[in-house]
């Protein structure tokens, strides 16, 4: 076994400066590898019945527009709305066939406005979750009017 006095030797020293670099390197590796460990992880937030939380942002021509999902309010716009869907990116069936978003006017000469997705259900289509919906205030409806989400 080689002692200290024969480690000074040039032949020793190559061996001891590569031993302190990998040393070193394993150390910034292990508190990578650490620090990511501890980081958020990307697993979509989980919700009743299997579902998975998607995060929708609610925009209207004008801000400050009531915002109301299934008669309950949610807020005014600009919002960012949570609604729990299934995994495959469809709106899941709570009960309902559909899912309403109404945005209310905020001033005068501006018109109520309404988004309609299906859920799906025994045998029927179900729309996907938009990452986006917006609601132009200022188009007018007439009399009765089904909006309908475009079919995929």
């Amino acid at each position: 076994m080689p002692n200290f006095l024969d480690m000074q030797r040039p032949e020793w020293q190559f061996i001891v400066n590569a031993m302190k670099s990998n040393s070193c390197f394993v150390i910034f590796l292990s508190g990578f590898l650490i620090a990511g460990c501890s980081s958020s992880s990307s697993s979509p937030e989980r919700g009743p019945n299997g579902t998975i939380a998607y995060y929708v942002q609610v925009e209207s021509s004008e801000p400050g527009v009531r915002i109301e999902a299934n008669d309950d309010y949610i807020g005014k716009t600009p919002l960012t709305l949570k609604i729990f869907g299934d995994k495959d990116g469809t709106f899941h069936n709570f009960g309902s066939s559909e899912y309403f978003l109404k945005a209310y006017p905020y001033s005068t000469n501006q018109f109520p406005q309404t988004k309609v997705f299906r859920t799906g259900g025994w045998f029927s289509q179900e729309d996907k979750v938009p990452s986006r919906i917006y609601f132009d205030m200022n188009q007018k409806t007439s009399g009765f009017s089904i909006d309908l989400p475009p079919r995929y």
